[in-house]
């Protein structure tokens, strides 16, 4: 087999790699986009354990054959951008998302998310998803909030028994 093969097929392993690892794959279309910003999208990314990464659309197809990754073929036409979700499965659709709307630049072709394949619009309207944690926040306070009211009730009942029996 020539060097010339043996390299391709490294880097086709590499993205199968990220592939079995990643909850999300968001492919998105990188033109436009200066080095300042490129090196502001990849900063963003790593802060949120996300890893974009820029491959031939041959090895990218060829990694993504027969995996739950495989509906991002269609995506792969054009210069293409990978983002690899690993822990939180729609980081790489917010960052991507926020990232387009600052630099009016890029846009986004698709996304793999836990095992569902979304085009551009689907990727984005999960982009507009607040995170998991947000979502818990809202719901620990939507819990919280007739608890104090009649803690507050309570409170003003007992101040104003208080009240009564000192006169």
């Amino acid at each position: 087999m020539s060097a010339f093969i043996k390299e391709k097929e490294q880097i086709v392993n590499e993205i199968k790699e990220k592939l079995e690892r990643a909850s999300s794959a968001v492919v998105v279309d990188y033109r436009g986009i200066t080095v300042a910003e490129a090196d502001l999208l990849r900063k963003r990314m790593r802060e949120a354990n996300v890893e974009y990464k820029i491959y031939k659309n041959t090895m990218l197809r060829r990694a993504v054959e027969g995996t739950v990754f495989e509906g991002l073929k269609d995506a792969l036409k054009g210069p293409s951008g990978i983002a690899f979700g690993y822990e939180d499965a729609t980081a790489p659709a917010k960052i991507l998302d926020k990232s387009i709307k600052e630099f009016k630049k890029m846009e986004l072709k698709g996304g793999v998310i836990d095992g569902v394949y979304y085009d551009t619009a689907g990727v984005s309207a999960i982009a507009q998803i607040p995170s998991r944690e947000e979502l818990l926040a809202k719901l620990l306070g939507s819990f919280n909030a007739p608890i104090s009211s009649f803690a507050r009730v309570i409170q003003a009942i007992a101040d104003k028994d208080g009240e009564a029996a000192a006169e």
